[in-house]
């Protein structure tokens, strides 16, 4: 029997196998590639593109991602191009907005249909990087065979999910490579570039939402998870990122409701990270203003009384001994 037809007969028994599904996240996906998507895993056809048009308009509304990611995939590339990879940027629906490959290397990604306009999503392609980190708003990495559709099988591919300043999915960062050599370690280290900078996107997406606002940053040791909070200068919440609406018991996406920030730092239930990094802030902006706490408050972006508050509920210069007050 043919490569191609073992792979098929594959995936269809294993899709088939509910038990299976319910064991592995991979035998899942491909499931729900044939059940619910109606997909057949021997389909020979290209991948489906969108109009040019129709491209602008999709690259328009994720103007702001997109901006943000250029220089990031320009970085993500000089790191793994050489080894005939490409980084590729998608919208929340799994198409193509942007691609950095050699030039060498183009020819190869136009025949696999890694492309800006083309459709990666899981229900165009079944199982793939692309399309099941977006379905599974998860970070993944699909190795050749473990692809649906057996004529993506030379590929592998390593992605993140993009994060909004709502907690909402607007895109995935991909790295695929269609070199036969391209081993499973290999893709490992790739992928935890590929998670650190969808999470470097995530942060700057999230702080160019909240302009004015004073940014606080947890300590975290999940690296996949940007952990910041927006408040204003009433220390009242204005947004939070999807790792923070999780650690805090806050609606998993959408707008949040104005609540002191004060609450979630003092909640016995949830992480200490954040009034640790308020303290670190406050001794920073200190350090930087010589002391003088008029300055580090207009640093900071709030009142000097709020920071002589914060200082004495965070234990900080108590005495005012070392403290300039002018």
């Amino acid at each position: 029997m043919a490569k191609t037809d073992l792979h098929i007969t594959r995936v269809v028994k294993t899709a088939s196998d509910p038990s299976a599904a319910a064991r592995s996240r991979l035998a899942a996906s491909w499931r729900r590639s044939l059940d619910h998507h109606g997909l057949d895993p021997g389909q020979r056809g290209d991948v489906q593109r969108i109009t040019e048009m129709e491209l602008a308009q999709r690259r328009e509304k994720s103007e702001v991602m997109h901006r943000i990611a250029l220089p990031k995939l320009d970085s993500l590339y000089q790191l793994v191009g050489s080894s005939g990879c490409g980084v590729l940027l998608t919208d929340a629906e799994g198409v193509v907005l942007d691609l950095r490959a050699a030039d060498g290397d183009r020819a190869v990604f136009e025949t696999w249909g890694l492309t800006p306009g083309s459709d990666w999503s899981e229900a165009s392609e079944g199982t793939n990087g692309i399309g099941t980190c977006i379905a599974e708003s998860r970070r993944v990495i699909i190795h050749r065979d473990e692809h649906f559709h057996a004529r993506n099988t030379g590929m592998s591919c390593m992605d993140a999910p993009i994060f909004g300043p709502e907690g909402e999915l607007i895109g995935a960062l991909d790295v695929s490579s269609a070199r036969a050599d391209q081993t499973e370690a290999f893709n490992r280290l790739i992928a935890a570039q590929v998670a650190q900078t969808a999470r470097q996107i995530e942060v700057d997406t999230f702080r160019a939402a909240f302009p004015k606002a004073r940014i606080i940053v947890a300590d975290n040791d999940d690296s996949d998870a940007a952990m910041l909070l927006a408040v204003d200068g009433d220390d009242l919440l204005l947004g939070a990122t999807r790792g923070a609406r999780r650690a805090f018991g806050l609606s998993a996406s959408g707008p949040i409701r104005s609540t002191p920030a004060s609450d979630l730092f003092g909640r016995e239930a949830g992480p200490t990270g954040f009034e640790k990094a308020e303290r670190a802030a406050v001794v920073r902006a200190l350090s930087r203003a010589d002391g003088n706490v008029s300055e580090a408050a207009r640093a900071l972006g709030i009142g000097r009384a709020t920071l002589y508050r914060r200082m004495k509920r965070l234990g900080i210069g108590e005495s005012g001994s070392d403290l300039s007050h002018s």
